[in-house]
This record gives structure tokens, sequence and C-alpha cells, in this order.
């Protein structure tokens, strides 16, 4: 596969699992994964927290790692990037009242890119309301929101994912390995295609 320059969208309390393993294993395969959050330049962290699921109701919240981003927010260029990788945990919950991240998820959207977000990650695309007549998959806690946003919400177990598109999303970390072999088939299927 012809090597891809992705934008990862992070902040703090991000889940832990969830911006770890697509930062490491998409770079694994040989793409290039610029990490940014806003207001933050390369080689700040973000803190992570870990969710996981411990037969509460609701799944437990831990602290986690610190995040190294490793590209400056202010300097990117969408444009310039052939995907988008949205993580899950808090982060997504207060990146959507950002403008810029907004109208980031909003380019990859209108050049059908391929975007993969991950549990709340959800969260950012309703924000940007790009989510209108997709189907989409989330932490089950973001149902509502995906509806309200025009998008129809395809339950799957906590191991799958739900491909509508350039659009790849799934319920939390444990849906990881099919997530991210599904991304990348969306990702390949993209930078095949002739420019121009």
């Amino acid at each position: 596969m012809k090597p891809a320059k992705l934008l990862l969208l992070a902040g703090d309390f991000v889940e832990d699992y969830e911006i770890m393993v697509p930062f490491q294993a998409l770079q694994m395969v040989g793409h290039t994964v610029d990490a940014v959050c806003p207001g933050k330049k390369k080689g700040d962290q973000v803190r992570t927290a870990i969710h996981d699921f411990e037969g509460d109701q609701t799944y437990t919240e831990k602290r986690g790692h610190n995040f190294t981003l490793n590209a400056t927010f202010d300097e990117i260029d969408a444009a310039g990037y052939d995907g988008l990788v949205i993580p899950g945990g808090r982060a997504p919950e207060y990146l959507r009242l950002d403008p810029k991240v907004l109208e980031i998820v909003r380019h990859f959207d209108r050049t059908g890119k391929p975007i993969a977000a991950l549990c709340h990650g959800a969260q950012l695309l309703a924000a940007a309301d790009v989510l209108q007549g997709r189907r989409v998959n989330a932490y089950p806690a973001c149902a509502p929101e995906v509806k309200r946003a025009g998008g129809a919400f395809v339950e799957t177990d906590f191991f799958g994912c739900v491909v509508d598109g350039n659009l790849v999303t799934g319920p939390a970390w444990t849906a990881h390995p099919a997530w991210l072999k599904q991304f990348l088939q969306v990702l390949e299927a993209h930078v095949a295609q002739p420019v121009g």
C-alpha cells in the first residue's frame, strides 16, 4: 500500500488505548501520523484516561499515560492529509467547541477523504454536522447525538465497526482489530485513486 499522511485529533483525557494503538499501528504499517491538539505544539503532552468495562452500568475511568504530540496544531493544513483519525474518551466533548477542529472535520467530509472515528469521537462528527444520512456506530451513550445530527445509529457488538463510504466508526477500543482493518481498506482505496 502507498504510504499515507494521516491527521490524528487529540486532547486532554483522550482514551488511552484509542490514541496509543492507532497512532502506533498506523505508523507500523508505513503511514505518517501527525497527532495534534488545539493550543499545544509538537513535544507537548496530553493526558489520557483509561476507560474500562468492569460490570458497571457505564465504563469506569482511570488516569492513563501522558501522550506526546508530534506536530503543532496551528501549523497543520488539512488539505495536506489523506485521512483523519478521531479517538474517543473525554477529549471530543471539549474539542467540539473549537471552530478550527470542526472545520478540519468538515474538510475531510467535503473532500471524501477517509475518516476513522471511535467511541466518543462521534461527538465531533455530530458537532461538525457531517452525519446527515450516514450510517454510524459509536459508544452507545452517543447514539442520541448521532440521531439528532441526522445519522442512523447502527448497533454492533463491542468488537465490530460500521463502514459508510469514507467513514469508519466503532464503539470503543475493543473494536480496534475490525476498525483499523476497515479503515486501512478505505484508506488504501483512497490513496490508490489517480490524482486529478
